[in-house]
């Protein structure tokens, strides 16, 4: 690997320990915040859910932590314990967010559209995609195909990533936006609510940012076998 790519490859390794380091303090900061009105993190999703006029989505309780996802495929908002049963800002906002993923569903939202037809491919592709790419590298001289197709399926994973940004980041601003219009929360919990998304979505920014400057680095080795 060039020094170049070592380095740019460390760099986003740095910033990404800082983001999720910040990520995991504004959680444990915001999780200490508890809601004036009272509410779960179920209970939120579930009011949410009512006030857009979904009914076909079920709020259920998702085992870890961290686990917290909408599933289009069964209409369900999954939270993890920390979320579903407390009581919290931090908790009204992952609540919130995962039913702005329903919410797009329901409307469908067509980057959320987008995202989930690539869902099977990327799953697919990135059990062996790596493997492809390091073989291709070793037999660039002799085989150089094979680095091609490894970088159009790592292609795959790149523009899934990117298409990933614009669906939490929208998800994150229907979560916010009904929690101020429904005066769910109070102006400290709504800026704390905000923050904490804030956070996570930067995680989605770190890791997009990761995959094309990876991308690239395949495509550079690529173009350079090509002109020897």
């Amino acid at each position: 690997m060039g020094s170049g790519y070592l380095i740019i490859a460390g760099a986003i390794m740095l910033f990404s320990w800082l983001v999720s380091s910040q990520l995991k303090s504004k959680f444990e900061l915001y999780s200490k915040l508890q809601l004036r009105n009272g509410m779960s993190g179920r209970e939120i999703a579930e009011k949410m859910l009512a006030d857009n006029g979904i009914t076909d989505v079920r709020v259920i309780s998702a085992a870890g932590q961290l686990t917290d996802h909408y599933n289009p495929s069964d209409k369900t908002v999954n939270l993890s314990e920390a979320v579903y049963n407390h009581r919290n800002a931090a908790a009204a906002a992952v609540a919130a967010h995962e039913c702005g993923h329903a919410v797009q569903h329901a409307i469908g939202y067509e980057w959320l559209t987008m995202r989930s037809k690539l869902v099977p491919i990327v799953s697919v592709a990135s059990n062996f995609v790596q493997w492809i790419l390091i073989a291709g590298i070793l037999m660039i001289k002799v085989f150089p195909g094979l680095l091609l197709v490894g970088i159009i399926i790592f292609a795959a994973t790149t523009l899934f990533s990117i298409i990933t940004l614009p669906v939490e980041y929208d998800a994150s601003n229907r979560a916010l936006a009904w929690l101020e219009n429904k005066h769910m929360l109070t102006q400290e919990e709504q800026a704390g609510a905000k923050d904490a998304l804030k956070w996570a979505a930067r995680t989605y920014v770190v890791a997009a940012i990761g995959s094309i400057a990876t991308l690239l680095y395949y495509i550079s080795i690529y173009s350079g076998s090509r002109r020897n």
